[in-house]
């Protein structure tokens, strides 16, 4: 299939590139190649690479600059999506755009999880934004799937688990506090590069959940994590109150894919399962600080 992969450049989109490239036609572009706030240059492209399937990993995702650049994130997370999504719906392409748990309020008894039919309710700007964009598609285009995931992690790129690793080798006795009371599924980028090739033309149109199965919080992840990569650390669990961000966490971001299993499309695997895979592959990289 000929695809064009928008933010190729984030976590995501290299993983997107790395895992397709020797199997499909790809035409992956940067947000620096391409600027998907500005309509004229997305209508363009897609009329000359003329793709069967976009895969739209691009977004605006520093969730707390959000709150106060919130023009920006607009920009990028709903007009930008909106541009996109007029330009498939023109040149006659199947969308796949990446959405978020940020959508939902977070606020259902743990563990009890999320399923696509869930009401919608933001708590925070990039969780507006991220919904603008979803119904920026749904009012465009029929062919699209919407991807909602969450707590995403890979070799490319900044991410809570790199994060984790730099802190502990900077200094192994530093305790380091990590908030234990929100909840959800670490999922590699790598998974869900594999479930998105897996849907390119399965007919599947709509929203659909796609996160790791399993659920923890950020210390059970962050624990299970190093423990496998086998370096010293010092972690004490923390409540969302003694580690305050300018934007507001989901309590609950567990996600059922539903939607997925309904149609036998689910490749997602247990986040444990997929962390020893990522350490596996990566660990000397990540140890090296590349």
């Amino acid at each position: 299939m000929k695809l064009l992969i928008t933010g190729a450049g984030g976590q995501l989109g290299q993983d997107c590139v790395r895992l397709m490239r020797n199997r499909h036609d790809i035409c992956a572009l940067t947000s620096t190649q391409l600027n998907i706030t500005q309509a004229d240059a997305v209508r363009h492209t897609v009329q000359e690479v003329l793709p069967d399937v976009v895969i739209n990993c691009a977004a605006y995702t520093a969730v707390d600059a959000c709150e106060t650049e919130q023009n920006c994130c607009m920009a990028v997370n709903a007009h930008g999506v909106a541009n996109i999504a007029d330009a498939c719906d023109e040149s006659g392409c199947r969308l796949i755009h990446i959405s978020t748990d940020y959508v939902l309020d977070g606020a259902k008894l743990v563990p009890e999880p999320y399923t696509e039919e869930e009401a919608v309710a933001p708590i925070s700007a990039y969780g507006r934004s991220k919904l603008a964009g979803e119904e920026a598609i749904a009012a465009r285009m029929e062919d699209y799937l919407i991807l909602r995931t969450a707590w995403l992690y890979g070799i490319s790129g900044k991410n809570f688990l790199k994060t984790m690793l730099r802190l502990a080798m900077a200094d192994p006795k530093r305790m380091i506090k990590v908030v234990n009371d929100q909840f959800g599924s670490l999922t590699w980028t790598m998974t869900l590069a594999r479930q998105i090739e897996q849907v390119l033309d399965c007919g599947l149109t709509g929203i659909a959940h796609a996160t790791a199965e399993g659920h923890g919080t950020w210390y059970v992840g962050a624990k299970y994590f190093l423990e496998a990569m086998q370096v010293d650390f010092s972690l004490t669990p923390c409540s969302t109150s003694e580690y305050p961000t300018p934007a507001k966490r989901p309590v609950n971001s567990i996600l059922e894919n539903s939607r997925l299993k309904e149609h036998g499309l689910n490749v997602m695997r247990p986040w444990q399962e997929d962390v020893d895979e990522f350490v596996r592959l990566h660990r000397d990289e990540l140890l090296s600080g590349r």
